[in-house]
C-alpha cells in the first residue's frame, strides 16, 4: 500500500503537471479566475491522498474555503515534498498549500501569505522506550526519524546533535521504522503525531514523549501559502480571504472538524 500510494502521487503529479502547467502560468497574471494549488497529499491530518484519488485534510478544506471566498476556481496537484518548491517555480501550480512553514530560508526562494495556522514540534517514542527526556542528553546515541527538508528535521539536527538523524521522504516511512524498532524516536508536528497516535497502528506502536518549544528561526512563524516571488495580487487575495474566513466563522468550522484546539495560534 505504501509503494502504490507513492506511485499514485508521482503519476498524479506528472500527469496533471503536463495538462495544467500552462493554465497555472496564465492564471497567475491579472484578473485571476483560476488557481492551481500544489499540495503533498501525504501529511495527514493536514493533507492526504485517499485510495479513491480524493484529497482530504485541513489544508485541503482551508484551500477550498479560500477559493470560495475569493470566488475563483481552484484545482489541486499532488507533488512530492522534496520537489514542491521547484515545481512551483517551474509553473506547475500557482500556490503551495501544504503545511509549509514560513522561514527565512524559504523566503529566499518564494513569497508567503500570512500564516493560516501555527503549531509546534513534538517527539514520539515506542511504548516500551526507556527515553524519558526530549533533550540532547536524553536522546544521545539514539536515532531520530524525521521527514526530510522539513523544519522538524532541521530542529532535530540543531537541538539534538548527540543523536543520529535519519531522514525519510514522507511520515509513512518513519512510522514503519519506529514500529519495527529501526529508529528510537520520531519528530514531527505535534498535531500530526497526536493524530497518528490516536490510530490503531499508532497506539500499538508509540506514545508522545514531549511537545517541544518552537524555535522561531528554525520553525518559522507558522504555516503559510507559498507563491512565486512578485505575485503580489495573488498574495493579497489570499491574505484578504484568510482574514475573512477567520472573521466569518468558516475557519472555526473547519478547525473544529479536525482538532479540539484552535491551531491558528497566537
Amino acid at each position: 500500500m505504501r509503494i502504490s500510494k507513492r506511485i499514485t502521487l508521482a503519476v498524479t503529479a506528472a500527469a496533471l503537471a503536463l495538462t495544467l502547467g500552462a493554465s497555472a502560468q496564465a492564471a497567475s497574471h491579472g484578473g485571476i479566475k483560476k488557481i492551481v494549488i500544489g499540495t503533498e497529499g501525504a501529511y495527514p491530518p493536514f493533507n492526504n491522498l485517499e485510495s479513491d484519488g480524493s484529497l482530504v485534510g485541513f489544508d485541503i478544506d482551508i484551500a477550498k474555503a479560500l477559493c470560495e471566498e475569493m470566488k475563483v476556481e481552484c484545482e489541486f496537484v499532488t507533488q512530492d515534498w522534496d520537489g514542491i518548491i521547484p515545481a512551483l517555480l517551474a509553473g506547475k501550480f500557482d500556490a503551495i498549500i501544504a503545511s509549509m512553514s514560513i522561514t527565512e530560508e524559504r523566503k529566499e526562494k518564494v513569497d508567503f501569505t500570512n500564516k493560516y495556522y501555527n503549531t509546534g514540534p513534538a517527539i514520539a517514542v515506542p511504548n516500551d522506550s526507556a527515553i524519558t527526556e526530549a533533550t540532547d542528553a536524553g536522546l544521545a546515541g539514539k536515532t531520530i526519524g524525521a521527514q526530510s527538508s522539513t523544519t522538524h528535521s532541521n530542529y532535530a539536527e540543531a537541538k539534538f546533535p548527540a543523536a543520529e538523524l535519519k531522514l525519510y521522504p514522507t511520515p509513512d516511512e518513519y512510522k514503519l521504522d519506529i514500529a519495527s524498532g529501526r529508529v528510537d524516536a520520531v519528530i514531527d508536528d505535534v498535531i500530526v503525531l497526536s493524530d497518528w497516535l490516536k490510530s490503531d497502528d499508532g497506539k500499538a506502536c508509540c506514545k508522545m514523549l514531549a511537545a517541544l518549544t518552537p524555535d522561531l528561526v528554525i520553525n518559522g512563524e507558522g504555516a503559510g501559502i507559498a507563491i512565486r516571488k512578485g505575485e503580489t495580487e495573488l498574495r493579497d487575495m489570499f491574505n484578504t480571504a484568510i482574514a475573512a474566513i477567520r472573521e466569518n466563522g468558516t475557519y472555526k468550522t473547519i478547525n473544529d472538524k479536525y482538532f479540539d484546539v484552535d491551531v491558528y495560534g497566537d
